[in-house]
């Protein structure tokens, strides 16, 4: 064995792994077994490793075949050497079947069958779609220039590899994606042929100094255009607007992919659902923002870990519905909210330390109970594991608010609201951007942050607080007990805000800020 081919099937330790497909199975139902989540990088380097079984990889030819063209650091490599043990030592009884040779590279050891692949493996009776699947097609080049291609095979790379980072999700490699390049696209037989649900594409335009790319998300199985999105930039640096153009449209397509998972769930009758459907239709209530909502949703959530206790998704999810509950009153005993979701998101990481989730998750609960160093740490984190996920630097932009640096926490929040501008959380995100500009004194900016927080949904209260209080600061007094009446109804008095207000600042003048404002509106 010296070089994978697209064709090969490698059979290992209980593993198979399809490298036209770019998906690793464990052994179990089925002819195919159970998909591995694994990203692309990881499921390249496994090939790599598998067809050279018995051989001595230098680490240099490691990077180069896994990460072509690009300059990494080796911790990169580091990281997926690490989760690729993770997956396939975990039942082993001794010793890794990846061993390191100092100095040298790697080797992997155990015995290896090599097979090849069947023409269409996907289309075996009763196969099923694979849950939360994705291939990114090659985006087309249609700048005026044909050698302008490698600028659209760069795009496709890096979508490919961003969303290789969520481990919700099974993404097709880059190798079998090309396959599609030169032929005609129709998505539901490229869905059914790579047992994926999704399908994004796009076309690339370049002409001077400016470049223009259009995207769009196709449901495979309906044949549906599920998001569709235009990104118009000036080109300086390559690399640089490369990264900004992948991230903002992994951004852009995170939040439609999940609601579409959600949505394909919930219309399924209940009953008889797995673990990771008790999951799906635990964020679809979850999403909804409601008390009674969130009451379904915590249940379906301890649903999901009662099934898999070893499940990190559902695990950092309920650590997530507990703190919001205990932030917006809806329990009596909020503390002890907290207190179960600090010990589920740690056990979220422990389970999964790769998943970005798990972090934001013990993020969110460090900023709640006073840890503001752990919970910056903890959203760095989240956003180190998948630098598209844009509410993480919304709440690290929080956290810079809470310690004083309001000006950080504007460019934070803008930030991760530019990575994701039509996302279903914008809600919650605008309070820390009018949090910010209202203790920068801007409070006609607090306002309208405020108020768009408000517009989408009147049942999170954060930003009206910044519209009541920043009314009341600009004179316009009658308008902000207009305001404060709605505020009124979901907190109480002014005791309920000044409480929730400790919780975050460090500062107490920031503190007395906000509440003179809101005490100026009459607020008590």
């Amino acid at each position: 064995m010296d070089k994978p081919s697209p064709a090969d099937v490698f059979l290992f330790e209980g593993f198979r792994l399809d490298c036209r497909g770019g998906v690793l199975y464990r052994s179990g139902e089925g002819s195919s077994g159970v998909p591995v989540e694994l990203g692309a990088r990881a499921v390249g380097l496994l090939s790599l490793l598998a067809a050279r079984q018995g051989q001595v990889v230098a680490k240099d030819e490691i990077m180069k075949a896994v990460w072509p063209g690009r300059v990494v650091e080796e911790a990169n490599l580091n990281v997926q050497i690490s989760k690729l043990r993770q997956i396939l030592d975990h039942n082993r009884a001794e010793g890794s079947c990846i061993q390191t040779l100092p100095g040298r590279g790697y080797c992997f050891v155990s015995p290896v069958t090599r097979a090849v692949a069947d023409a269409h493996p996907a289309l075996e009776a009763g196969a099923p779609r694979q849950r939360f699947s994705i291939v990114v097609l090659p985006f087309e080049n249609l700048s005026p220039d044909p050698d302008q291609r490698y600028f659209a095979d760069a795009i496709t790379d890096d979508l490919t590899t961003n969303l290789s980072r969520f481990t919700d999700m099974l993404v097709i490699s880059r190798n079998t994606a090309f396959t599609y390049r030169d032929r005609p696209r129709d998505t539901r037989q490229i869905g059914s042929e790579l047992n994926v649900r999704y399908v994004l594409e796009g076309s690339v335009r370049r002409v001077g100094a400016r470049v223009r790319i259009n995207a769009q998300l196709i449901d495979a199985e309906a044949d549906a255009h599920l998001w569709a999105e235009m990104f118009d930039h000036r080109l300086s640096n390559l690399f640089e607007l490369q990264d900004e153009i992948t991230a903002a449209i992994v951004g852009a397509i995170e939040p439609q992919l999940l609601k579409a998972e959600r949505d394909r769930i919930a219309r399924r009758p209940a009953g008889n659902e797995d673990a990771y459907e008790a999951y799906q239709r635990g964020l679809w209530y979850f999403y909804r923002y409601t008390k009674e909502d969130s009451v379904e949703a915590e249940a379906l959530f301890r649903r999901a870990l009662a099934m898999d206790a070893r499940y990190a998704q559902p695990a950092a999810q309920l650590a997530i519905t507990l703190c919001n509950a205990a932030y917006l009153g809806w329990t009596d005993n909020p503390e002890q909210n907290y207190a179960e979701a600090f010990q589920l998101a740690k056990h979220a990481v422990n389970l999964d330390a790769w998943l970005p989730t798990a972090h934001f998750a013990l993020g969110l609960v460090n900023m709640w109970t006073h840890r503001s160093d752990r919970a910056i740490s903890s959203f760095q984190q989240a956003i180190d594991l998948n630098p598209s996920y844009a509410a993480a630097y919304v709440l690290l932009g929080q956290m810079r608010l809470y310690r004083g640096d309001a000006e950080q926490a504007v460019a934070l929040a803008e930030q991760g609201i530019r990575l994701s501008p039509k996302d279903s959380r914008l809600f919650i995100w605008l309070p820390a951007l009018a949090g910010a500009h209202y203790q920068l004194k801007r409070y006609e900016k607090a306002i309208d942050a405020g108020w768009r927080s408000w517009m989408l949904n009147r049942n999170w209260p954060a930003g009206l607080r910044y519209v009541v209080a920043g009314l009341a600061q600009l004179g316009r007094v009658e308008e902000a007990k207009a305001a404060l009446e709605d505020l009124k109804r979901l907190n109480p008095d002014l005791g309920f805000v000044e409480a929730n207000l400790r919780r975050l600042y460090v500062d107490q003048s920031a503190i007395d800020h906000v509440l003179d404002g809101l005490r100026a509106a009459g607020f008590e």
